[in-house]
């Protein structure tokens, strides 16, 4: 009977963390539309980003070019909980953290060092089918930045 019941429970369990991840918008694979976006000069340009679940948190893959048209990869593992986790890939930027604003909202804030390098919003449509970041910074300068990026779900 005990063996059963915790059967029970670890399934339900990971039955109720596969629901939590299917219902996020973001979750998938995103193109950047380039005719839709007003992409800044000076920031790194992410053409594909990937969202996939990774256990009970969630992989954020992107590729794209940084400001010299350079490929670049990068990496970041964790949960929309608003604390940062490890990212890899981005020489601005050692940490990442997600906050969940609402449903087809995020928050975004990459840092180096513990200090925020980049903050942004990523908001998906209503239908599900693009998502738009809204990202500013700095560039090299050190002048203020803002970049928006549009995506298609795939």
């Amino acid at each position: 009977m005990r063996t059963r019941t915790i059967l029970m429970t670890v399934a339900f369990s990971l039955i109720a963390v596969a629901l939590c991840v299917a219902q996020n918008p973001n979750m998938g694979t995103w193109k950047l539309n380039e005719a839709k976006s007003k992409l800044a000069p000076g920031f790194a340009k992410n053409t594909t980003v990937v969202y996939a679940a990774a256990g009970d948190s969630v992989k954020v893959t992107t590729d794209g070019t940084d400001k010299d048209g350079k490929a670049f990869q990068t990496e970041w593992t964790g949960k929309f909980d608003g604390k940062p986790y490890p990212l890899t890939g981005d020489p601005s930027a050692d940490a990442r953290a997600y906050t969940k604003v609402n449903d087809r909202a995020l928050d975004l804030i990459n840092s180096k060092g513990g200090k925020p390098t980049t903050t942004g919003k990523i908001v998906v449509s209503a239908d599900g089918k693009s998502r738009t970041l809204t990202a500013s910074g700095t560039d090299a300068a050190g002048k203020k930045v803002t970049s928006v990026s549009v995506y298609d779900k795939q």
